[in-house]
């Protein structure tokens, strides 16, 4: 879906191809897309669906216990088509989604394994990570792929969870589970929010406007500081 206003022909074009399992990605994007159409930038969204609806939560521990093992695997999730807004022009791609065991999700890769050369060689491609917080072996595994499919990369947008350790893993293991661990006596007091915060929407917008004025500008995005305390706490 394309939004935002039809601006003049020559307006610069975004393509944003997304995964988000629980929302969080959706959110950041969101709020992104909000700073980039604010820089008269036009936006496509295109969220990579997965055949079968996956279920946040997955509902049990063992069923979380399953998923995190195979995911660690790189176990691939076939994806829909998307639309034919993603064959238009565009001169910057934004490829999002959230880190599964250390890895880029399974609908990510399907969608990389199927259309990543076709839409992405030859185009500068910005990685967007959403993350507990171990993102590092996701950030490399997600390039290399990408470099496969001769985009260049000129920097890397990460977003972590902002609750401390060892709480957020925990919080993240029971959320997914279908706990609240936000309502517990013990881990409440430390984890009180899944995901992440306002403060971090706020700044994936301001990300949006840097990239659009560095776009509108034709400077290199390789520049642009993206590791914040905010976006990295």
């Amino acid at each position: 879906m394309e939004t935002g206003k039809m601006g003049k022909g020559d307006a610069l074009r975004v393509l944003i191809a997304y995964y988000s399992f629980s929302g969080q990605t959706n959110s950041l994007l969101n709020a992104l897309a909000s700073g980039l159409k604010q820089q008269g930038l036009r936006v496509t969204l295109e969220k990579i669906r997965p055949m079968e609806p996956l279920r946040f939560p997955v509902g049990t521990i063992s069923a979380t216990i399953k998923m995190m093992l195979i995911t660690f695997f790189r176990h691939r999730v076939a994806v829909k088509d998307l639309s034919s807004a993603a064959d238009k022009m565009f001169d910057l791609a934004i490829l999002a989604g959230p880190t599964w065991s250390y890895n880029p999700s399974g609908p990510v890769l399907s969608f990389l394994d199927r259309d990543g050369r076709r839409l992405f060689e030859g185009k500068d491609v910005l990685p967007l990570i959403s993350c507990r917080g171990y993102w590092r072996m996701h950030c490399y595994g997600l390039k290399k792929k990408l470099v496969e499919c001769g985009a260049a990369i000129p920097n890397v947008v990460v977003f972590a969870h902002p609750s401390k350790e060892p709480w957020r893993t925990l919080g993240v293991f029971l959320k997914i589970a279908g706990k609240s661990p936000e309502r517990g006596k013990t881990i409440g007091k430390y984890y009180t929010k899944y995901g992440h915060s306002k403060e971090q929407f706020a700044e994936a917008k301001r990300f949006g406007v840097m990239i659009g004025e560095a776009l509108q500008q034709g400077k290199s995005l390789a520049g642009l500081n993206f590791k914040t305390p905010i976006a990295l706490p």
